[in-house]
């Protein structure tokens, strides 16, 4: 710390020598023409002697990322957004006064240039600089081991640092863009409307989460940041917007891991005159969409093991999957205190009064949830555990509901939508109860979404994709923080 505390005084004193000597180290006056990327396209095929005979100026800046000295002349590697090229700098082409200047840059700096292109004597396409002049001072010297870092928090918290000198993690955060815009493309095309719903809100719905509160001064309220969006979509749909979706943050106070951050990016859809089991096609279409256009094929590779996506993906109850996966009985499924005592021999921590349903998908997390690789939709949760969601005409004990698991991890939850106001309220009134007995998850009552549904909210379905750990899947990522560019994390230590 103390040595860079030092290069940063030397930094410092460069940047005042500068000013006094009438040069602003950090000019706002050159005018960017052109990109590394479009140099490498319209000349990387070239040879030298091609090259000689036509000799296009450019006007480039970037950052200072390497340096190679040699007396008279250098080599620089200067980065821009959209890659990396090398630059030879010599003193009869930019000038005595121009080149004393530039003998006193750092790496960091960041430089405008004008330069035509040229190859070295082992072939390597670079510019020749006509001239150079410093755009942006750097006070902190760049960390010179950063690729070996194994202090990650570092990378996440200095995520500036990480952008500049990581390639790949780059690469991420412009694949991330990249799906967001191929998914919005996708609704787009299938005549979804694209809309914004409140961030803030009077109760925590849509979901079932602790929520993060504020308050609202002047209206001396309490408000939620939004746990899901999904109650104010349905009132769309109640008014006439029969398809909608929403891709924006979500924040639920819960715990911090490799798949969850407190602040995450979902995309959350409404189709009137739909059920589960059409967005069940529709996501297999959306998601083969995505890896098809980024891959060029329907196979993946996620952490060394290879994903197929290939439709049609597999389709298994939440029991069936527990008895494909953890070696148990259907019947013993039925039964509550035998599937008690086999979750207990998992050595599941529960409450003694647990519901027989949300008993059930403990045990599907634990034996089941790891184990689903291949795309597969799991469909029959429990109702106790799906207050928002429409019974089974069958078996009221379920609801027409699916999570679409890839790798081990849900990525979609979906269901056919409760539209009966009566039976909703119903709901409602149990999970407060539930919350009055100590969940603090439980779902809060919305009087003001049951005079929606009074109105009459058509027949719908609705489905919640997380688009974080979709990027994860798409750019074989290992941890959610590897896809968020500012993850939260713990206060710096002192």
């Amino acid at each position: 710390m103390e040595e860079t505390n030092d290069l940063t005084s030397q930094r410092l004193s460069k940047a005042e020598d500068l000013r006094h000597k009438g040069i602003n180290p950090y000019a706002n006056d050159f005018s960017v023409e052109h990109t590394i990327a479009e140099v490498m396209d319209a000349h990387g095929d070239q040879d030298a002697a091609d090259l000689q005979t036509s000799e296009p100026i450019y006007l480039l800046a970037g950052r200072i990322m390497a340096r190679r000295d040699f007396g008279k002349a250098a080599f620089i590697q200067v980065q821009d957004r959209t890659g990396r090229l090398q630059v030879y700098v010599g003193r009869d082409q930019i000038g005595e006064e121009s080149f004393e200047l530039f003998r006193k840059l750092d790496l960091g700096d960041i430089v405008g240039l004008t330069g035509s292109p040229f190859r070295t004597k082992t072939g390597e396409l670079s510019i020749r600089a006509g001239s150079l002049r410093l755009l942006s001072k750097s006070l902190r010297p760049l960390p010179e081991k950063w690729h070996g870092l194994t202090d990650v928090e570092t990378r996440y918290r200095q995520r500036y640092l990480d952008l500049m000198v990581n390639p790949a993690v780059r690469e991420v955060f412009r694949k991330r863009s990249r799906i967001i815009n191929l998914t919005r493309d996708f609704m787009l095309a299938h005549d979804f409307l694209e809309v914004e719903t409140p961030m803030m809100q009077s109760v925590a719905g849509g979901a079932t989460a602790r929520p993060f509160v504020t308050h609202h001064n002047t209206l001396k309220m309490d408000l939620f940041l939004r746990i899901a969006p999904e109650l104010y979509l349905k009132r769309l749909v109640v008014g006439g917007l029969e398809r909608v979706f929403e891709i924006n943050r979500n924040f639920r106070n819960e715990g911090i891991s490799i798949q969850h951050n407190p602040e995450f990016t979902m995309m959350e859809f409404y189709q009137a005159y739909a059920t589960y089991e059409d967005l069940m096609n529709f996501t297999e279409k959306l998601i083969c969409h995505l890896v098809e256009n980024l891959e060029g094929k329907l196979t993946l590779s996620y952490g060394g093991r290879e994903v197929d996506m290939t439709p049609p993906w597999d389709r298994l109850t939440l029991k069936e999957a527990i008895v494909k996966c953890g070696g148990i009985e259907s019947s013993v499924l039925d039964d509550r205190e035998e599937s008690l005592a086999f979750a207990q021999k998992l050595g599941l921590e529960l409450h003694p009064q647990i519901g027989h349903g949300k008993l059930l998908t403990e045990i599907f997390d634990a034996v089941a949830e790891p184990h689903l690789w291949r795309p597969t939709f799991i469909t029959e949760y429990p109702t106790e555990i799906s207050p928002l969601s429409r019974k089974n005409e069958k078996n009221p004990e379920v609801v027409d509901r699916f999570e679409l698991f890839i790798t081990g991890r849900e990525m979609a939850n979906a269901f056919s939508e409760l539209n009966d106001p009566v039976d909703q309220k119903n709901r409602f009134l149990r999970q407060l109860a539930e919350r009055e007995a100590g969940d603090e998850e439980a779902h809060a009552m919305d009087e003001d979404y049951i005079r929606a549904l009074e109105y009459g909210l058509p027949p719908t379905a609705g489905e919640g994709i997380g688009i974080d750990r979709l990027v994860m899947l798409l750019t074989d990522s290992p941890s959610i923080r590897d896809v968020i560019l500012f993850p939260q994390l713990r206060p710096e230590s002192k």
